[in-house]
């Protein structure tokens, strides 16, 4: 058993805090749900102190990633419930612990109070919420059915933020892998492999070529290891300042695509992302040319935004989407097939969505392939590195006892 908080509101409308004890999240929902209250979030007790204001104000902005997608199921559901648009915004304002947050959702609160509608208000909190989220909340007000709009929004959210945390999540590994082993290198060479230069100067004896060159390597690390902070540093900011060049990045993104594993990879990923956001869009009666004037945007790949927009623009002058988005070549056969068939059958948004759902899933597989490739040859490759470094300082030494012995 756990301890998890609660907030919910009860048959009067007001707002419950608490904490209880339960074997998941699902059980405490169940349990509000049976005593006649409406759960608005429930989530574990952990008492961390990471988990105060300070640190969240501090580790990012309001309303990016979980935070937004749980504001976003929590007006979904007290929309759901049958409660003002108002009255929703005031029981939210008391849920997220950073005084940021409070103060973005009484501000979104105070401007539906004075007339304006809540795609509005979103508007103008300073880019806080994308246009994607912005023109879903606009289209669900249009059609009437805000609270289904908000629905589908924090399903759309979840997955992406799903899909982004399994791309994080398998290189994680690797990173820590080259850093752990990296820093084991550089303590070799820089502090033991001089040990044994000295040790080899001293007994005056000759030594092979591998050798020399390890003993210079380590000397070199060991006099220079500002090098390898200054070196690292400063090639992290030349690319930081080249990612923000388009040329560059252009150019960049189309050399990736061509690569044999991870251009497919990114062409998967993204194919899965802008189909998932048409898809939502189209169905929540976002025209498909104001469609794909969002859905680009959420693209990472420049080479792709590039095909998105000329795309956008052939389906202006009366062609396909699918043959128009196929002319760059770039987008996955199957993927352009599946639209294809949408389109044909008349259920467009219905083959886009399940088009995001076989790609989340081929990327799910892909990175799982290449993370089973790729760990096994970093290891054996910095171990190779490694093995080599203690082999080159140990055998002289090996080769001298024999000889004395």
């Amino acid at each position: 058993m756990a301890r998890y908080r609660y907030k919910a509101l009860d048959a009067r409308g007001e707002l419950l805090q608490g904490q209880m004890d339960a074997a998941s999240e699902a059980e405490v929902i169940t349990r509000l749900q049976e005593q006649g209250h409406l759960p608005v979030e429930a989530r574990p007790a952990t008492g961390s102190a990471f988990e105060g204001g300070s640190w969240k104000q501090w580790r990012q902005r309001p309303f990016a990633g979980a935070t937004l997608v749980q504001f976003t199921q929590q007006l979904a559901t007290l929309l759901g419930a049958g409660q003002p648009l108002d009255r929703a915004l005031s029981i939210l304002m008391e849920t997220p612990e950073d005084a940021r947050s409070q103060r973005v959702i009484a501000d979104i609160r105070d401007s539906v109070r004075g007339g304006a509608p809540l795609s509005q208000a979103l508007e103008r909190q300073h880019g806080l919420f994308s246009r994607l989220y912005v023109n879903m909340v606009r289209a669900g007000e249009a059609g009437g059915s805000l609270h289904e709009t908000l629905q589908r929004l924090a399903d759309y959210l979840e997955r992406s933020q799903e899909l982004k945390g399994r791309v994080i999540n398998a290189l994680i590994y690797p990173a820590i892998l080259l850093v752990v082993v990296g820093l084991a290198l550089l303590f070799l060479l820089g502090y033991v492999v001089p040990q044994f230069a000295l040790m080899y100067q001293s007994l005056d004896v000759t030594l092979p070529w591998f050798t020399r060159l390890v003993l210079e390597a380590g000397l070199l690390v060991r006099k220079g290891w500002l090098v390898f902070i200054v070196v690292p540093a400063l090639l992290l900011l030349w690319g930081e300042r080249k990612r923000r060049d388009p040329v560059f990045r252009l150019g960049f993104d189309t050399w990736l695509l061509k690569r044999p594993m991870a251009g497919g990879l990114v062409a998967k990923l993204e194919t899965a992302r802008l189909a998932r956001t048409l898809g939502t869009l189209l169905r929540n009666g976002v025209p498909l040319l104001s469609g794909l004037g969002i859905a680009r945007n959420v693209l990472g790949n420049r080479a792709l935004i590039g095909d998105v927009g000329e795309a956008a623009e052939a389906v202006k002058n009366g062609a396909g989407l699918a043959s128009s988005l196929g002319r760059g070549g770039r987008f996955p056969r199957l993927a352009l097939q599946m639209i294809q068939v949408g389109e044909e059958s008349g259920t467009l948004e219905t083959m886009l969505l399940k088009t995001a759902d076989t790609f989340e899933q081929e990327s799910a597989r892909a990175i799982d392939r290449m993370l089973a490739a790729l760990v096994p040859v970093i290891t054996l490759l910095l171990a190779s590195v490694v093995g080599m470094v203690i082999v080159a300082v140990l055998v002289p030494l090996y080769d001298l006892t024999n000889a004395i012995g």
